[in-house]
Parts: structure tokens; sequence; C-alpha cells
């Protein structure tokens, strides 16, 4: 099922894991189903684990980024994708973070948001599943031991902040849903159904403007090496040369400052009014939302989707259904539109709505990635 090329490491044996937990995360059933569901079947495949409990916002982001990880052998974030986030961007604050960063990372779905996975699940050739289900398909995963690399994308916005993502960037309806039912966190994933039908009730409009460079355009007008602009990549992160001193990040080699023009090969979009934009770089938004089929862990790609105004209700509602079972862009439905990308930019005209990284909130401002 791997495309050709991809290398998998694999877990020593005996292993010892760090689970990092969120017990208030989803329906706050975590901490039960890790005991009753998880730890059983670790304990098989001779895992050992010493769990890390959160007990507020951004305690596992100081956890990884300022504790000696060398003791343990993999990270397991057993949470929603929120936690995972907090984890990824607390590694890459570390001094040492290239090395931190090859610390093979695990997801185990304990929230509602459990978007990674089930990309992985599907990533695996698993049937689609959820819930507790879910979670034994991505506890077998990590009792097998195999990891892989995985894409971050890096992200930076006008106000100086910069955030390494694995899941997506949005504007717009997808963002509102997600914010707005924090409020239903105790329906579990239903609360992503309850919060789209009332955001259709109040159908909003973003101004702006969306830039981005197509996958096709950087391979005809690039004049650089192909392995120049690597992307940021979990556990393998290429050295360009003269990227500065040892702990310095990654440069952002595709983008100009976000005070100037997009480059010439760029393609910027004609309309300014949307009802979203979804930059994914997983296959799925949620347990039940296929939004990039096409999507792998390590494709070097930004699955970017915009739907432009003037789209009915009815018609984004028969999207969201198709989305569950990812044949959404069958609809061909002349409102959306999807567009695989290396890098993007978005400048709202004003500061409108909710942005998310990740499904965590962020101010609106212009952001590019």
């Amino acid at each position: 099922l791997s495309p050709p090329g991809d290398s998998y490491g694999v877990l020593p044996r005996p292993c010892h894991a760090l689970v990092l937990l969120n017990p208030q995360s989803g329906s706050g059933r975590a901490l039960d189903d890790f005991q009753a569901v998880v730890q059983p079947m670790l304990a098989e495949a001779d895992i050992a684990t010493t769990v890390f409990v959160t007990e507020r916002a951004h305690h596992a982001h100081e956890k990884v980024r300022d504790e000696d990880l060398s003791q343990w052998d993999t990270l397991v974030v057993m949470s929603g994708d929120g936690l995972l986030f907090e984890v990824v961007n607390g590694l890459m604050e570390r001094p040492d973070w290239r090395e931190a960063m090859k610390k093979p990372l695990c997801i185990l779905p304990g929230g509602s948001g459990n978007a990674l996975a089930a990309s992985i699940n599907y990533y695996a050739g698993y049937d689609h599943v959820a819930k507790k289900k879910l979670l034994t398909n991505c506890t077998f995963i990590l009792c097998k031991g195999l990891y892989t690399q995985m894409d971050l994308v890096s992200l930076s916005t006008a106000s100086g902040k910069r955030f390494f993502s694995f899941l997506g960037f949005g504007w717009g309806f997808i963002s509102d849903v997600d914010i707005d039912s924090e409020k239903y966190r105790w329906l579990g994933s239903a609360r992503f159904t309850l919060g789209t039908l009332q955001c259709l009730a109040k159908l909003r409009v973003y101004q702006g403007r969306l830039s981005y460079l197509p996958v096709a355009a950087e391979q005809s007008s690039s004049p650089a090496p192909r392995d120049a602009p690597a992307p940021v990549t979990n556990g393998h992160i290429p050295q360009p040369a003269g990227t500065g001193a040892p702990g310095s990040l990654p440069p952002d080699s595709l983008l100009a400052p976000l005070g100037q023009p997009v480059p010439a090969h760029w393609t910027v979009v004609p309309e300014e009014e949307f009802v979203l934009v979804y930059a994914i770089y997983q296959s799925h938004l949620g347990t039940n939302l296929l939004m990039a089929p096409a999507a792998r862990l390590h494709d070097g790609c930004i699955h970017l989707f915009y739907m432009k105004a003037g789209i009915s209700r009815v018609t984004l509602l028969k999207l969201f259904l198709a989305m569950s079972r990812g044949t959404h862009l069958d609809l061909n439905c002349p409102h959306l539109s999807y567009v695989p990308v290396r890098a993007f930019r978005l400048e709202p005209r004003v500061a409108a709505g909710v942005m998310t990284v990740d499904g965590e909130a962020l101010a609106c401002e212009p952001v590019q990635g």
C-alpha cells in the first residue's frame, strides 16, 4: 500500500512510550478508553508506557519542549488533533528540534475531531470505522511498530507568529463550524453535524485574496534543483545550503515576505468573496469527512480547497453529505475548486471570522504556508 520510495522504521522491542493524554478531550472518555482498550494491547506487544495526563492548555507543549526525551522510543498522543498540534510545536521550539523531530509520533483517537487518526486508518487500507474500532486499529498500528515520514506545513502570520501544522489551515465555513461547535464537545463527533446545521442557517461570506503556487508551476519555472525547497518532513528535515545556525528553523524557501507581492509564477484567484478556504494535507478533515482522497502522509503537497460566494445552502449541504464518502468532487459543483499546491497565501480584506490551524483558533490576519 505504500507509495514507492517510502521507507519504514521499526520501534525497538521492548519499547518505552511516553503517552500524553488529555482527559477532557472529546466526550471525556480518553483515560477510561486508554486503560480498557489500549493498555492491554500494548502490554502484549511489549510496549511499556509512562502516562502523562495534561492538566491545562499548553501542558503537553511545555513537557515535550523542556523534557529530556531520550528515555522514550516513541511519543504517543491520546486525544484529539489539538494535543498533537501542541506536541509538534513544542518539539519545534527545542534547540535540538532536528533530532527531536526524528522521534516517532503516534496518534490514538481520544477527541471529537480525530482527523489524523482517521487519515492513518485510511492510508493503512483499513475499512472506514469510528470510535472504539478506530482506536483499536490505531493501537494495532502502534503495536506493529512501523513508522514512516509525515509532511509538516510551515505557516507564518502577518503578526510574526510561525506554526508547524500537520493537518490543515482553514478560514470561513469549516473553521466557523469547528469553533462554534466547541460548546457541544460532550456530543463527540456529532458536535460537527450540529455545528454545520447552525452555520448553514447563517451562511457568511468572507472577502480576501487567495494566491497559490500550483504543484505543476513550481516544476516548470523553478530553476533550483528539485531538492532545494524540500518540504519540512517529520523525521527528516533536509538542510538547504547556508541556512544559518544549527538550531535555526528551516527557511520558507518558496515564500516571499508577507508584505511583498507573491512571486510572478504564482496563481492569484480572480474572485475575492469566499464561503470557505481550506488547505488540508491529510485525507480526512474529521472521522466522517474524507476531504482529500488523493492525499498521503508524505506527498509534499498541500490540497487546497476554496468555495466561492453564491453557493446555495442546499448545494453546500449536499457537498458535505458527499464528503462523508469522499465523492464531493464528483458533483462538479462550479463554486468549489480544488488544486494541489506547494504553497499558498491568504489575505483577508478585513479581520472577519476566525482562522484555524489543526482545529485550533487563530486571529484573522494575512497568513501563508
